[in-house]
């Protein structure tokens, strides 16, 4: 029995297919016409009933429990944002650096944006110091060597967005931090709606993600979950009128943040990308976490076989615990190899000297065949 029944039909809702072998997930999900649906429903709604605030903020709700439903959270725990970085510099601008913890550990393969924020707590006390990566990964041990009492915040990143290298030890990195009295953020953006996630089994304090990759929907909307113990005794600084326990009171006198994770909202939400986020969630949702991995792992393993035997160099760990979805491969001129591959139709991105390649449940192994004619036709650029 496939793993993903009817998968032709899912394919033929993603129209890129007609012209493109699409296998860039990992920065951007295919465009389905459910998604594109739901950007038509938010103008109809807004062309037929003006403001419709109520609807759009019920948008905002629709959001939160899709997204906590996504990481085995509850709807309380999740902040709906505008962007990862978003989440994060709110986070940050909790935490006071002056007192005995002043310092964020930042694992080497995290996205810019992390290390970026960490950096930019340092007029306000933070020492930032980094985690160095042991043959592509971060071992837990490196971490035990330098979490101590000092440390405020473990900065992991799920799956790294250079190498598709998965973080396989994450609760164990969890455990020592919380002995030290720690606290764990995780960046899940390279994994969410590839992988499963259960916030509670990897005992993280902070997950960050969006929708833009894997969940299938478009730029500007992301998550912010809190685990709910934690909330009474975080205030963030950056934040905006949508963090208030009321919304609509317009109180210009106090700041009331909510009881709940809404308290690192910001302003305005992002309404048209609400609905977009919704309907991609819902199709990952409607497939299955546990499918789409298994799947892709079939693609992957397909697709590591074949680049082992054109004689490629990967970056990503062989082993299938160790990996998410996207697959590195060293190239010589991979901006050069990048464009050759997509006069031949296929469709993949880069970061460095790694040649990018991230199936979803949408794609197949005849996908994964026509890459591997385009990389024995460029083998000239290949490490």
């Amino acid at each position: 029995m496939p793993l993903i029944p009817d998968a032709d039909g899912w394919r033929a809702r993603f129209p890129i297919f007609a012209q493109k072998t699409y296998l860039n997930s990992c920065s951007q999900g295919a465009l389905s016409h459910e998604v594109r649906a739901a950007y038509a429903a938010y103008l109809a709604d807004w062309d037929a009933l003006g403001s419709p605030w109520e609807l759009w903020v019920e948008r905002v709700e629709a959001a939160r429990v899709c997204g906590a439903r996504l990481i085995g959270a509850d709807a309380d725990e999740l902040a709906v944002m505008t962007s990862v970085s978003a989440g994060v510099s709110a986070l940050m601008s909790c935490f006071d650096f002056r007192g005995g913890r002043d310092t964020i550990l930042v694992g080497d393969y995290a996205f810019p944006t992390v290390g970026q924020i960490a950096h930019a707590q340092e007029p306000r006390s933070a020492r930032v110091v980094h985690v160095p990566l042991v043959d592509g990964v971060t071992p837990a041990e490196s971490f035990a060597a330098l979490i101590d009492e000092r440390t405020a915040i473990v900065a992991l990143s799920h799956v790294s967005f250079r190498s598709g290298a998965r973080q396989d030890n994450i609760a164990a990195i969890a455990d020592m931090a919380h002995a030290r009295g720690a606290l764990v953020l995780l960046d899940s953006y390279q994994a969410i709606g590839s992988l499963p996630i259960n916030v509670r089994q990897l005992d993280v304090d902070f997950l960050v993600a969006g929708s833009l990759k894997y969940l299938l929907a478009s730029a500007g909307l992301g998550f912010l979950y809190v685990r709910r113990a934690l909330l009474p005794r975080l205030t963030p600084t950056a934040l905006g009128w949508f963090s208030q326990e009321n919304i609509f009171a317009m109180d210009i006198y106090h700041n009331t943040p909510a009881a709940t994770a809404r308290r690192f909202e910001s302003g305005t939400p992002p309404v048209p990308n609400l609905y977009a986020g919704v309907a991609g969630m819902a199709l990952v949702q409607q497939i299955g976490v546990a499918n789409i991995e298994a799947h892709v792992r079939e693609l992957t393993d397909h697709l590591i076989a074949g680049a082992l035997e054109l004689g490629c160099a990967l970056a990503t760990p062989q082993a299938p615990e160790r990996r998410g979805a996207m697959v590195a491969i060293r190239a010589r001129d991979v901006n050069a190899l990048v464009a050759r591959l997509a006069e031949r139709g296929v469709v993949v991105s880069s970061r460095e000297q790694n040649l990018r390649v991230s199936p979803h449940f949408y794609n197949s192994h005849a996908d994964i065949e026509r890459l591997l004619e385009g990389l024995h036709a460029s083998r000239d650029l290949l490490s």
